[in-house]
């Protein structure tokens, strides 16, 4: 029998750029922004090495240097230690993501803003919802969140994008949109998001641990991937825009059947834990960073996503302008 030499599309640099069924370049990521109304230069945040707080009036220069390298697009997080049991600045006009919003259309107009839509940064429960004798309020979460998009629509976002996981947030958001005069605006929905322990260094970033209990009750539990698709399939019929699968690298094998189900965008949100494996890793000498970043971005869009949210963004562009394509 003739051997199989599949080594001979392996042989060289070139000839593994030209056969590789993943093309990864910067236009497919997007940068996650943290922006803080008590910051007034940039904070550098322990939990996430090579990340800041960042004052609103000095975002766009963050904003800049991303579009200077290829990356098309930012989500913007609000932080704030001015929390109440309303979560009144997540929809304040000059709350931190919307002067935040504000400074980034300003000073890049072509970037596309995706704003986070999600309570958990605003509440003094430190949950994504309203609280009421200690349960997370579905029904008056939703109106609150939909207050939140609007908001973050009339700062300037192109895309709002509900993190909470509380059922029928998304036909809310498109309603109370809609009924604003803001058919444009999209929707970008968490729409398989996993109560997962991957967000640990965010909820430090962000300042949002709950004050009690956790988030199982309504994100979703790791072992439930049908529950992952229906969640998806709802959040379509509801009006959403694109889809997203959170955290992505576990989460490879949802991203690909919600791909070979749905003719949908889909994004894939590389979480901050997912990031902070690798640096510690790389820190310590156990691996390379690039090669590992980039092996793990190219895994995502392997699986199905079109773009990836990323701690990495701005690294990988970098590395990829630089010729670092190679995942071996």
């Amino acid at each position: 029998m003739t051997v199989k030499r599949y080594r001979r599309l392996r042989q060289s640099e070139n000839i593994r750029k030209l056969v590789a069924e993943t093309r990864l370049d910067p236009s497919r990521l997007v940068l996650p922004i943290f922006v803080s109304d008590e910051a007034e230069k940039e904070i550098p945040l322990e939990s996430m090495p090579g990340h800041f707080h960042w004052p609103s009036n000095r975002v766009g220069l963050l904003a800049k240097q991303a579009e200077s390298l290829g990356i098309p697009g930012v989500l913007v997080f609000g932080v704030t230690e001015n929390k109440d049991p309303l979560a009144s600045q997540a929809y304040a006009p000059d709350g931190p993501a919307q002067r935040a919003i504000a400074e980034i259309k300003s000073s890049t107009p072509g970037m596309a803003i995706f704003a986070d839509t999600c309570l958990c940064g605003y509440t003094d429960s430190g949950h994504c919802g309203i609280v009421e004798d200690d349960k997370v309020l579905n029904d008056a979460s939703v109106e609150v969140i939909a207050r939140t998009a609007v908001s973050q629509a009339r700062a300037g976002a192109d895309f709002v994008s509900p993190s909470d996981m509380m059922d029928g947030r998304v036909g809310a958001i498109r309603r109370a949109l809609d009924d604003e005069g803001f058919v444009d605006t999209g929707i970008m929905s968490y729409a398989a998001k996993f109560a997962s322990s991957m967000y640990g260094p965010f909820r430090k970033v962000a300042n949002s641990s709950p004050a009690f209990g956790d988030r199982r009750g309504y994100q979703i539990d790791p072992a439930s991937t049908r529950q992952g698709l229906l969640s998806i399939e709802r959040d379509l019929e509801e009006g959403a825009d694109i889809i997203m699968v959170k955290p992505a690298l576990v989460n490879l094998d949802l991203i690909q059947t919600a791909r070979e189900r749905y003719d949908v965008p889909i994004s894939a949100y590389n979480v901050s834990g997912e990031y902070a494996m690798v640096k510690a890793a790389a820190e310590r000498g156990w691996m390379d960073e690039r090669r590992a970043a980039l092996e793990i971005l190219g895994s995502m869009v392997r699986a199905g996503a079109d773009f990836v949210i990323s701690y990495h963004a701005l690294d990988a562009a970098g590395w990829m302008q630089e010729g670092w394509l190679e995942h071996s």
